[in-house]
């Protein structure tokens, strides 16, 4: 069976956090099994899980380190549960290196570096003209915002994204920047390599297709959007557990696990 665990609220901890509750209670009502526990005990090495033996639990969160992630799943093995989704599947599709060879073709170009790299020079060598930055999960969601145009700017960028943030997680992704029509990007999820839409009656774009095919984890999410030129490209891919359901209603997103369960 599939069982799912979110975190309780901070301020009323026999209530999911109020980001996730309606998924809580929808998935519930369509008959899914829920509980709760404290994100907190993550990082104190305090996790106390209830699930239902031999149950496959899917995550349903804010985004984990990889050490908070694995001390997850190990905790959900000895709570007598499967995690749906591995440490490694967790990491192939949250993080941008390890999800981008399987599609650079369907991708913006990008280029990984070092956290300390010497970025001006990199992006003077580049010479795209235009580059969008972000570490290996997250781009700058300031005013500023997470394109450059100018080599020169971009230390002060992950100067700020560092500040912002807290620290550049992994190391710096360089990517190409493509032109997209506004207003159509779309987010998917597949679960088990089968891919899923908002919209149950709509078609599945082939672009996601493949990506159901060629990324190795069991639950990740597929943003795309239609270039200028008209053209379908893959814009991100991100682990399903921590993946907003932008485009989606609690109702759809419940939907869609009733038919995997």
């Amino acid at each position: 069976m599939i069982h799912f665990l979110f975190p309780k609220d901070l301020l009323t901890p026999r209530e999911p956090d109020r980001v996730f509750a309606d998924q809580f209670h929808t998935l519930a009502e369509v008959g899914i099994s829920v509980s709760l526990f404290s994100s907190d005990s993550l990082s104190e090495r305090s996790l106390r899980l209830s699930i239902p033996a031999n149950s496959k639990v899917v995550y349903r969160g804010w985004m984990l380190k990889p050490r908070e992630y694995a001390a997850l799943e190990a905790t959900i093995t000895q709570s007598g549960g499967q995690p749906f989704t591995t440490v490694q599947q967790y990491l192939n599709a949250h993080y941008l290196p390890n999800w981008y060879p399987h599609i650079s073709d369907l991708t913006p170009e990008t280029r990984i570096y070092p956290a300390n790299a010497p970025i001006e020079a990199e992006l003077r060598m580049l010479n795209w003209g235009a580059y969008f930055i972000k570490d290996y999960v997250k781009s700058l969601k300031t005013a500023r915002g997470a394109i450059v145009r100018d080599p020169v700017e971009a230390p002060a960028l992950l100067a700020e994204m560092a500040e912002y943030r807290g620290e550049i997680e992994g190391g710096i992704c360089v990517r190409r920047v493509e032109e997209f029509a506004l207003n159509s990007e779309q987010r998917y999820f597949v679960i088990n390599g089968k891919a899923y839409s908002a919209d149950e009656n709509a078609g599945i774009p082939m672009l996601v297709e493949t990506c159901a095919e060629k990324v190795p984890s069991n639950f990740f999410s597929v943003d795309i959007a239609r270039r200028s030129d008209g053209v379908l490209r893959v814009v991100e891919i991100g682990d399903g557990q921590v993946s907003d359901i932008v485009g989606w209603t609690a109702n759809s997103f419940a939907r869609m696990w009733a038919s995997v369960s």
